[in-house]
Parts: C-alpha cells; structure tokens; sequence
C-alpha cells in the first residue's frame, strides 16, 4: 500500500488536508480508492494493537502504530470532506444544466428529466417511515421512497447502510444530495434528486427524522 505518511509523525490533531500526489484534482474514483486505502490501513492497524498483548515489550510499535492511526484518521475526515465538496459541485453543475426543464414542472423537488442520459444507479434502501417536522420530511422525502443514492453511498458500497449512518453522522449541518424513486401510479415512477440536511435540533429523534431499511 502507498506509504501516505512517515510512521514518527507527532499525535495530535491536524488540519493539515489530504496532500499525497494531486489530491486537488484526482477524480472522484480515485478519492473513493484512497478511501477504501484508508480504512484498510485503519483495520490492518487495529489488528496490530489487538494481537499486542504487553504494551511494555514492544512500547516503539505500540507508540508508532496509535501516531500512525491518529494521523490516518485525521486525513479520512478530511478526504471525507473532499468527497463530500466533490459530490455538491458535481449536483449543483447538474442543477445548472437541468434547470430549465426542472423549472417547467409543476412539482417543486428535483424530478429527473425523462431525456437525462446517466444510468441511474441500482436503489439499496428503502424509506419506512417519515417524523413529522423532520429534516427527512422537509427534504420531500416519503415512505416508500427507494434511495439511489445517498451522499457518497451507493448500492456498491453501503455496506448493510452502515456507509449511510457515517455518512449522515459526518455532515450534521450540512446538504446531503440523494436520489430516489418514488412509485407513481400502477407502473409508473418518479425519479428524485432531493437535499437533505441532517440536524439534532429539529425536536425529534435522531439527525433525519426517518427510518431506512435495506432492500
């Protein structure tokens, strides 16, 4: 794997971003593999603190591998962010060019025009229940909704929605794009591109305000 830090690098927080190579213009594939890099490395260097049963006779690697996990650690927040930023201006541009057939519809949400030539991922998810007065329910979402995609999370990678809770517990306060489809009529559905934004102050349980069960 890519050595991305020295292992004698101090504890501590840093607001140091993600510089190894060109982070600033890597794709969003090469963020996410830097991601899944990441969290192996995280995984890997757990397994060695665990199979380290005396701290004292090996207090060097012990000492070394816990740096090495708080600086990984502080660099997965910050590339989680740059995911997060990427996937904002990636929806606002397709905000931009879809705005006028947007704005001709009657509704008010972000209904997908039936000419949009991306493939729409798979849904993974499925929305059981919406709170009243909720961030789920100011952001238009329904039960019944099938969530496409969620932030980051996709039906590739949610890993049993765990992927869905980081991601939500990550950016309390902040927009969240998803996309769902809702069933309209017998056959037909609405394809959605909603923003949610999570938030504890909304009176209810919980940063969204809504149960989601995996398909």
């Amino acid at each position: 794997m890519e050595n991305l830090h020295t292992p004698t690098v101090p504890s501590g927080e840093t607001t140091a971003p993600v510089t190894n190579g060109h982070a600033g213009h890597l794709s969003f594939a090469e963020l996410q593999r830097k991601k899944d890099d990441i969290e192996a490395e995280l995984k890997a260097l757990g397994g060695v603190l665990d199979s380290i049963q005396d701290s004292t006779t090996d207090s060097v690697t012990v000492r070394t591998t816990r740096a090495r996990i708080i600086r990984l650690r502080n660099d997965y927040t910050a590339l989680m962010t740059r995911i997060e930023k990427f996937l904002h201006d990636h929806f606002a541009s397709l905000d931009e060019n879809e705005a006028a057939p947007v704005a001709s519809s009657s509704n008010s949400q972000g209904i997908l025009p039936d000419s949009v030539s991306t493939p729409l991922d798979p849904p993974f998810a499925k929305i059981n229940t919406v709170a009243a007065g909720s961030p789920a329910e100011s952001a238009g979402l329904k039960p019944g909704d099938e969530i496409r995609n969620f932030g980051y999370v996709n039906r590739a990678n949610h890993d049993n929605l765990r992927k869905v809770a980081e991601c939500v517990q990550g950016n309390e306060g902040n927009n969240l794009f998803i996309k769902v489809s809702r069933p309209d009529g017998v056959a037909e559905r609405q394809e959605l591109r909603l923003t949610l934004t999570p938030r504890k102050d909304w009176g209810g349980r919980g940063l969204l305000g809504c149960h989601i069960l995996p398909l």
